[in-house]
C-alpha cells in the first residue's frame, strides 16, 4: 500500500500561510534592499542575464510596439507570464479537486472518529485518534499535504524576475498610465490590489471548502493577512508594481473560475460508507 506522509492537523494551514506570505515579504524586502541599477545585456549574474534582462527587454519591446505605453506593456507581459504558468496551475487544480472528492468520501468516518474521542482528552486518546486517522487516510489513499505546492514554487523565480525587471527598467518611471505615474506611488492602486487578492482568496477557498461543515479560522486569517500585506506594501512602491499585481490577480480570478468549471464533476455520486469506526 502506498505510504501516506504523517502530519499534524495544524500542518496544512501553517504551510499554506507560509506559502502565501513569503512572496509578499520577499518582494517588500526587495523594494528597499535590492539593487535598483538599470539592467542591461552586460549585467553580470545568471539570474540577471537569463531571467531579469530578457523580461526587461520584452517590456521595452512591447512598449515600443504600443507607441511608448509601458502600462499596456506590463499588462501584456503579465498576461503572457500567467498564461505560461497556467499548465502548472491546471495540474494543481486537478489534484485539489481529486483531494476534495476523497475528502467528501472520508468525511463521515472522520466525523465518527471525532465523536468517538470527543470526551476523552487524555494524551493516549489523542495519540490513538491520530493513529486511527492516519489509518483512515491510508485506507482511502488520501494525503492532506498533497495539495500541489510545486507550481507555486516553480513560478516564484519568474514572478520575482519580472518584479526586478520592472524596478530595473528606468524607462518605465518616466511614463504615465491611466491616472497615475508608473514611477511614483499611487493612493488608489494599493486598495485595488488588496481587493483583488482578497477576492482571489475567497474564490479559491469557496471552491476548496465546499461541503466542509466546519470553517477553518486559520485559513480565514490568511485570507485577511495576505491582501492587507499586499495593499500596505503597495503604498511604498512605484505604481508599476501594484499594476502588475492587480492584472495578475484578475487573471488568477478568471483562471480559478474556468479551472473549477473544468475539473468539478457535477452531480458526483458518493458511495455510502459506514459511519462508524471499528473499535
Amino acid at each position: 500500500m502506498k505510504k501516506i506522509m504523517r502530519f499534524q492537523p495544524w500542518a496544512k494551514p501553517i504551510l499554506v500561510l507560509v506559502m502565501a506570505v513569503i512572496p509578499v515579504i520577499v518582494l517588500s524586502g526587495c523594494s528597499t534592499a535590492a539593487q535598483t541599477d538599470s539592467i542591461t545585456a552586460d549585467t553580470t549574474g545568471v539570474f540577471n542575464h537569463f531571467f531579469i534582462y530578457p523580461l526587461s527587454f520584452l517590456i521595452k519591446f512591447f512598449a515600443d510596439a504600443f507607441h511608448g505605453n509601458y502600462g499596456l506593456s506590463i499588462m501584456l507581459m503579465t498576461f503572457i507570464i500567467r498564461l505560461a504558468i497556467m499548465p502548472l496551475m491546471m495540474n494543481q487544480t486537478k489534484k485539489q479537486m481529486d483531494m476534495k472528492e476523497k475528502m467528501t468520501v472520508i468525511q463521515p468516518e472522520l466525523t465518527a472518529l471525532q465523536e468517538k474521542y470527543k470526551n476523552d482528552v487524555s494524551t493516549d486518546a489523542k495519540k490513538q485518534q491520530q493513529a486511527e486517522m492516519m489509518q483512515l487516510y491510508q485506507k482511502h489513499q488520501f494525503n492532506p499535504l498533497s495539495m500541489g505546492c510545486l507550481p507555486m514554487l516553480l513560478q516564484w523565480p519568474i514572478t520575482l524576475a519580472f518584479y526586478y525587471a520592472i524596478r530595473r527598467t528606468p524607462e518605465i518611471a518616466a511614463h504615465d498610465f491611466l491616472w497615475f505615474s508608473l514611477g511614483q506611488t499611487d493612493m488608489i492602486l494599493p486598495f485595488i490590489a488588496a481587493a483583488v487578492y482578497f477576492v482571489q482568496f475567497r474564490l479559491s477557498q469557496s471552491a476548496s471548502t465546499q461541503n466542509q461543515p466546519n470553517p477553518n479560522n486559520q485559513m480565514a486569517f490568511i485570507g485577511l493577512l495576505s491582501p492587507v500585506m499586499m495593499g500596505v506594501f503597495s503604498f511604498g512602491m512605484p505604481a508599476a508594481l501594484p499594476l502588475y499585481w492587480v492584472v495578475g490577480g484578475i487573471f488568477i480570478i478568471v483562471q480559478t473560475i474556468l479551472l473549477n468549471k473544468m475539473y468539478t464533476k457535477p452531480h458526483a455520486t458518493v458511495k455510502n460508507l459506514p459511519t462508524g469506526v471499528e473499535e
